[in-house]
């Protein structure tokens, strides 16, 4: 392995313990703030961080054509609103590690977005896999006429929303030809979906007055707006370029562990035995949706550990 493999592997490592961090920070914060209006304090902290950078280190950052403009809605609306919206309200009655699972749901669902939006014709092995990995979502929710009005089978299933939102705003922004950047643009729409957020907090009669802000609350919003936002998403478009957007999106198979570990050592409170079973049948479905990236991941690791001739 050279040294961008290292580098490669360092930052997908870095992302996965940053995005388990999340899901915590999300669930503590929680206790004190309204959640529409805490996910958009998220964006808050981090897009005057990401816009200084932007500025600092890129000449064109600002919107220059429509498509740009398109780019930042989609954004907005899906990636960041949506998303965040449906996520934190979700974890009001879920753990940590339980919305991680769901939330890793989105490498499966693109695909699925892809064949209906954008014509990409899928096998008769990847429709297999897709039906394998809904297969593990029943086994996670457990749907039944007594389960699906409990709140934790509404906080899945409103997990599962974000994830969708996110598959959704995904197969959308491919069909944007947008000219500027990734990181500028997922700044901007950051900062429009904070305004979203903002704006839908208030219409759901949402007030952070009287709030008692504790240290742990405090804590809870610098690490989610400051590491799992503002250092995260840059290293997750760096990932996009430098080794492309499905190996990337694995990562989503490595959070629920760092997720997972950390919820353990905060609250006590890890996986059910369902969840944990569902969720090796989701990476099953995926691992064959995405089979050719399989084998050749297997097939580096086979010629690294393999005798020389």
């Amino acid at each position: 392995m050279n040294a961008g493999r290292y580098l490669h592997a360092g930052l997908f490592v870095l992302l996965a313990v940053l995005w388990g961090f999340s899901f915590v920070a999300i669930k503590t914060g929680l206790g004190a703030l309204p959640p529409v209006f805490f996910a958009a304090l998220r964006f808050d902290v981090a897009v005057p961080l990401l816009l200084a950078y932007i500025a600092w280190h890129y000449d064109t950052w600002v919107p220059q054509s429509r498509a740009d403009y398109a780019g930042i809605a989609v954004g907005a609306l899906a990636l960041i609103a949506g998303n965040n919206g449906f996520l934190f309200l979700g974890q009001q009655s879920i753990t940590p590690a339980a919305a991680s699972v769901m939330y890793g749901l989105n490498p499966l669902l693109a695909p699925a977005f892809a064949f209906v939006l954008l014509d990409q014709r899928l096998d008769a092995v990847s429709l297999g896999g897709i039906a394998v990995g809904l297969v593990g979502v029943a086994i996670i929710v457990q749907p039944s006429p007594e389960t699906l009005t409990s709140g934790s089978t509404v906080g899945q299933l409103l997990v599962l929303a974000a994830a969708a939102s996110v598959a959704l705003g995904s197969v959308l922004l491919r069909r944007v030809d947008a000219t500027l950047d990734s990181i500028p643009l997922t700044a901007w729409a950051m900062a429009l979906g904070a305004a979203i957020l903002h704006a839908v907090s208030v219409g759901l009669g949402e007030s952070a007055a009287g709030t008692v802000v504790t240290t742990p609350v405090v804590y809870a919003v610098l690490v989610l707006g400051v590491l799992s936002t503002a250092v995260a998403y840059p290293i997750f478009f760096v990932l996009i370029r430098r080794i492309g957007p499905v190996r990337t999106n694995l990562v989503a198979y490595a959070v629920p562990i760092f997720a997972a570990i950390t919820s353990w050592i905060l609250f006590g409170t890890g996986v059910t035995p369902s969840t944990a079973v569902g969720f090796l049948v989701v990476v099953t479905g995926v691992a064959v949706l995405e089979r050719q990236v399989v084998r050749e991941e297997l097939g580096r690791a086979y010629q690294r550990v393999s005798p020389t001739a």
